[in-house]
């Protein structure tokens, strides 16, 4: 996320700036950054967060001294905190910079004026009238007994005690927390107890079975070591102060935690990643890439060569990421990677990876040819050009219109001042997201201006999670946005397409999400799409660890195959197309 030009003063009671830009200014034309036109029931998504109840703006505390934390967070959590069948919605919240200033002392959006600044959970009270499904939300923050005050960056979620109800972790800007889900509509703080109140900056989380011994352990990754105390004075070619870019602080090492099994875990960092190499890490993924039935960690670095952690079934991995192709761009380039996923979007049964970075680099992906061997095929998909003049953040691959072939949406939002911004803009750093379309050939193509009125809308978005929230059968979004309300992406672009939607869960009678299973998914027409639970991805946030799969025009799934994480497979041939179905990994769906 190297920086470039900005000179930032306030002005006045709005966040009102005055920007000088210099040469690490985008030169694409400004964008509005006005709200979108009403929607209209054509749009393939229409953002309903305000009509539903989810009101929420992540603050970052900018007061003009350029503290480097400001433009990095926050994420977003989707997770079935109350296991009622929908999905709830968990918001990090950051807070002034230095924590000891008081609020008064800088301008704080009206949207968030009246709120104590902390995450926020959301329960859905989904609902249904007339046969079509009603959304709503409530903030059950004060009452779920999630106390989250610090400088908020993102949240991962996972069963980490195999109760059957989801818990939290909390990324943050110091000390990381670890809610416990107490099953009861309330969670308990479990930060230090529990060994995982890691106390360095962590953007990115991952919740996966590593050693394959039934109970989740966690991957965090963390950014640079840096306090306020530390900040530098960075300035750029004009003078002015300026963000410092990730090269100025030393990075700060991830951390990888073994679940016990008795509600504590082992930092097994040094013994499991051989002594690193570490980077300023900004997104997680985990996924089996060589397919040998162990689950692997790729992690996005900024500036400096991202990792991919091969599981060595020992308990150990090892770091493969140059050998594999995947560390570097096609011409051997270190990249600003920020958000990231992992999926097979060409069906042809292995991961692949897409990361989204700079306006000046392009996204990338990278296509595995098989045993996590990868191909930079960034230019010839269209994907590298085609997000060009963007900063990309969250991000995933997700199949929008159910046709069997997964696409892509990119969170953009600028870190330095968008060039062209009159000189009262009032955060110059808004960018529109983007939706691409998977051709089905290897290329994808630009349809965001067929999406919606909402892509209209120029925002400085951050952590975007990806999940079936009304339970209709096609994916949703909501999105995280710095000084401006959340979006809720509602989508209508299936067309009446078909679908088959699977919860892998345990063997137990309330078993957890199995994150790490595999479906295999044989439909009617013959075609033969793979998915795999997770909850991990993106930037800073967490995604619905259930599988949705599009069929197409097909009416069903002749065959679903199902390899769960520690090695058996199953086969269904009764699942119904277009509800929901949980299998229970040895026992009957329902």
């Amino acid at each position: 996320m190297a920086a470039g030009a900005a000179t930032l003063t306030l002005l006045s009671s709005a966040f009102a700036a005055v920007i000088t830009t210099g040469c690490g200014t985008t030169s694409r034309p400004p964008e509005s950054a006005a709200a979108p036109a009403s929607s209209s029931p054509s749009d393939w998504f229409v953002d309903r967060a305000a009509e539903t109840g989810l009101t929420f703006t992540y603050f970052n505390g900018m007061s003009g001294q350029f503290y480097f934390p400001e433009m990095l967070p926050g994420g977003v959590a989707l997770l079935d905190y109350d296991n009622d069948g929908d999905l709830d919605v968990y918001f990090a919240q950051g807070r002034m910079l230095p924590e000891n200033k008081p609020i008064e002392s800088a301008t704080v959006p009206p949207a968030v004026h009246a709120l104590p600044l902390k995450g926020r959970l959301f329960r859905n009270d989904l609902s249904t009238v007339d046969g079509a499904p009603s959304l709503r939300f409530t903030d059950v923050t004060a009452a779920s007994g999630i106390e989250s005050p610090g400088y908020g960056m993102g949240a991962a979620a996972g069963d980490v005690d195999n109760d059957g109800c989801v818990d939290l972790y909390l990324t943050n800007l110091g000390p990381n927390q670890l809610f416990r889900n107490n099953c009861d509509g309330t969670f308990t703080d479990r930060s230090r107890a529990s060994g995982t109140d890691d106390p360095a900056w962590s953007v990115s989380a991952s919740f996966l079975d590593y050693d394959r011994d039934g109970w989740l352990d966690l991957y965090v990754g963390n950014y640079v070591q840096w306090d306020v105390a530390s900040d530098k004075p960075c300035t750029g070619l004009t003078g002015g102060r300026d963000y410092c870019t990730p090269k100025v602080y030393v990075p700060a090492p991830d951390r990888l935690y073994r679940n016990r099994g008795n509600g504590t875990f082992q930092d097994v960092t040094a013994k499991s990643l051989l002594g690193g190499p570490f980077g300023p890490a900004l997104g997680v993924a985990s996924a089996d890439f060589d397919g040998d039935g162990w689950i692997d960690i790729y992690v996005a670095n900024d500036g400096t060569e991202n990792l991919l952690w091969m599981n060595q079934r020992n308990g150990a991995f090892r770091n493969t990421g140059l050998l594999s192709g995947s560390a570097l761009s096609a011409d051997g380039k270190t990249e600003a990677s920020m958000g990231v996923d992992a999926a097979d979007f060409d069906n042809d049964g292995d991961e692949d990876i897409y990361m989204t970075h700079l306006p000046a680099e392009g996204n990338n992906l990278y296509v595995n040819r098989g045993a996590a061997l990868f191909e930079d095929l960034s230019a010839p998909s269209g994907l590298g050009p085609l997000s060009l003049g963007h900063s990309g953040f969250g991000t995933a691959w997700f199949d929008y219109d159910n046709d069997g072939w997964l696409d892509l949406l990119a969170a953009n939002g600028a870190i330095e001042a968008v060039k062209g911004r009159p000189p009262d803009a009032r955060f110059p750093y808004d960018e529109r997201k983007q939706l691409f379309r998977n051709l089905r050939d290897g290329r994808f193509e630009d349809v965001t201006a067929k999406a919606g009125a909402v892509f209209a809308a120029s925002e400085v978005s951050r952590g975007a999670a990806f999940g079936d929230i009304d339970n209709d059968g096609d994916t949703d979004v909501v999105i995280s946005n710095i000084h401006a309300p959340a979006r809720l992406l509602i989508n209508q672009a299936a067309n009446g397409r078909h679908w088959l939607g699977v919860r892998l869960a345990g063997r137990a009678a309330r078993g957890r999400d199995m994150l790490g299973a595999r479906v295999e998914v044989a439909r009617a027409d013959g075609v033969t799409l793979r998915r795999r639970a997770r909850a991990d991805g993106s930037y800073a946030s967490a995604n619905d660890p259930r599988i949705l799969i599009g069929l197409g025009d097909a009416a069903g799934a002749a065959r679903v195959r199902i390899t769960w994480p520690d090695g058996t497979t199953e086969e269904r041939t009764d699942l119904p197309a277009d509800r929901w179905t949980t299998i229970r990994q040895g026992g009957d769906g329902r």
